[in-house]
């Protein structure tokens, strides 16, 4: 059996560095002939797959979410010839392993591939795009990507609350329309979320039990812009309390939905730069991916 193993060298704390000779062996031992590539540009993994993704009967990955995020491009380009997916997380957050249960120790990891069931995994479609966990715009969704990575490397999840607090003074809110399952919704939102994950930024969704990722449905939350102090605060407190119902906060499910802008709007899918649109189309691809996941 072949296996393409993927590996991204500056994920994370560049952890991989000192598994990976490990990790080959155990899968050598467990009757597969590895080929392993290390990641030299960005989007160079979708091109990898185009070119040789059907000469192998396991594909496994390790990097952080963007690294993922570029594999499962690659792999559903392939469409019904993709083989498998393995991912052994290696980045600062992990939000997508989180949900699925995967481990964050890359050995274990490694051995729940080798050990583990299948699973068909939702993905999300942003335009013409694959997503697997998020797509989102506004406030703070573009620290993940303009973090310096050496920062991230020093200072691991820190790194992020201190960017995020560098851009405070910057937050703009968006006149957006949005438009699911026949109805209209309008408004100034500071933040918005489509996402298939029950981690977003390393923090727990709420309703975690309620949120499966394979139900052929996304889960949607925008953020109001409030016209005074005293909104803000209502806000804010609606926010710490998750109150999903409050009037500032915009929630609910959907397999398909349109966001219109008066402007460009840029958005970061999986922590990357998705680009910067005022129309944007976003579907769920169901059970589209097939992962191999931990069997407990």
């Amino acid at each position: 059996m072949k296996l393409l193993f993927l590996i991204n060298p500056h994920a994370g704390k560049a952890e991989i560095k000192n598994k990976a000779l490990e990790i080959i062996d155990l899968f050598i031992q467990n009757g597969y002939e590895v080929t392993v590539h290390t990641t030299q540009a960005p989007m160079e993994i979708p091109q990898i797959l185009k070119r040789t993704g059907k000469k192998y009967d396991l594909i496994v990955t390790c990097g952080g979410d963007g690294t993922l995020n570029e594999t499962v491009e690659g792999l559903l380009r392939l469409k019904d010839n993709a083989p498998p997916l393995g991912y052994i997380p290696a980045g600062t957050v992990n939000d997508f392993a989180s949900s699925l249960g995967i481990s964050k120790n890359m050995t274990e990891a490694a051995k729940d591939i080798l050990n583990g069931k299948l699973f068909l995994c939702d993905i999300g479609i942003f335009e013409k795009r694959f997503f697997t966990y998020i797509a989102a715009f506004g406030a703070f969704t573009d620290v993940s990507y303009q973090t310096p990575q050496e920062f991230k490397n020093l200072l691991g999840r820190a790194a992020y609350i201190l960017e995020g607090i560098r851009r405070l003074p910057s937050i703009q809110s968006y006149h957006i329309q949005i438009e699911h399952d026949g109805q209209t919704d309008e408004g100034d939102f500071l933040f918005g979320m489509v996402s298939n994950s029950t981690s977003v930024a390393g923090i727990k969704v709420a309703d975690k039990a309620n949120i499966l990722m394979d139900d052929g449905l996304l889960e949607v939350m925008l953020v109001r812009n409030p016209g005074n102090v005293a909104q803000a605060q209502a806000l804010l407190s609606a926010i710490l309390r998750r109150e999903m119902d409050s009037e500032f906060l915009l929630s609910f499910r959907t397999s398909r939905l349109c966001l219109s802008a008066d402007t460009d709007v840029p958005w970061t899918l999986d922590g990357e730069f998705g680009g910067a649109v005022s129309k944007a189309d976003i579907s769920v691809c169901p059970k589209a991916l097939k992962i191999l996941i931990p069997r407990t």
